[in-house]
């Protein structure tokens, strides 16, 4: 999938009366191609979380766009962005959003589930991804009997299990010791490359973004290359 972001602007609107609304993208610019490996830094609270939530289409916008192989994002219902979502986007949240009641399989399989596919179905994906990610073995555990890293070790494998176009990764080693964060970023960059996949990483850690194709910084002016 190629993605090409153009001029997009969004602002929150004040959250007092006479309060002055609040920018937080402004003009920005990014293309990433089929198989690049693009990571996004930037101080807290610029919008770096944000500007992935609108690449998925889950926030909205004020201006510009959002065009995917072609075809534009603002022109897609909420119902239409759904289903583009569940099919062609895999999405690694900072709060992880495991669901407590399914076991640990379960909720890496849920994507192709979602698709339609049998539970039985998607056992080889699982459990494929199960070893990636370092957590052999544990597939019939419940969340709460795990830690946060193994949690955010989930949230990746589920994000990887449906092979989708566009992967967004946010703080995917934020909860991850050095080695596993490494061996985590290599799991994403070569499913990104094996399946033509756009990846788009947001993160704080030098040593990640070290591993992306393209380092871009986020400030309140928009993208711009980082500088060394």
């Amino acid at each position: 999938m190629t993605l090409q972001v153009t001029q997009l602007c969004k602002t929150y609107a004040a959250t007092q009366v006479g309060g002055e609304p609040v920018r937080v993208l402004h003009n920005i610019d990014l293309q990433v191609n089929a198989g690049e490996f693009v990571a996004i830094t930037g101080e807290s609270g610029v919008g770096k979380s944000t500007l992935l939530n609108c690449l998925a289409g889950l926030d909205d916008w004020q201006s510009g766009d959002i065009v995917l192989n072609g075809d534009p994002l603002s022109t897609r219902s909420a119902d239409a962005r759904a289903h583009w979502r569940r099919d062609h986007v895999g999405f690694v949240f900072q709060a992880f959003h495991v669901l407590p009641h399914l076991t640990v399989a379960q909720n890496i399989a849920l994507p192709k589930m979602l698709q339609g596919h049998a539970a039985s179905a998607c056992e080889d994906a699982v459990n494929e991804l199960l070893v990636a990610v370092g957590l052999t073995g544990m597939g019939n555990r419940l969340p709460e009997q795990l830690s946060g890293g193994q949690l955010q070790r989930v949230a990746i494998a589920r994000a990887l299990v449906h092979r989708p176009q566009l992967i967004l990764a946010d703080e995917p080693t934020g909860n991850l010791d050095p080695e596993t964060g490494d061996r985590i970023l290599h799991l994403l960059r070569d499913q990104a490359k094996r399946t033509q996949a756009a990846l788009i990483m947001v993160t704080h850690s030098q040593p990640a973004a070290q591993m992306a194709d393209c380092t871009l910084t986020l400030s309140a002016t928009g993208l711009s290359p980082q500088r060394l």
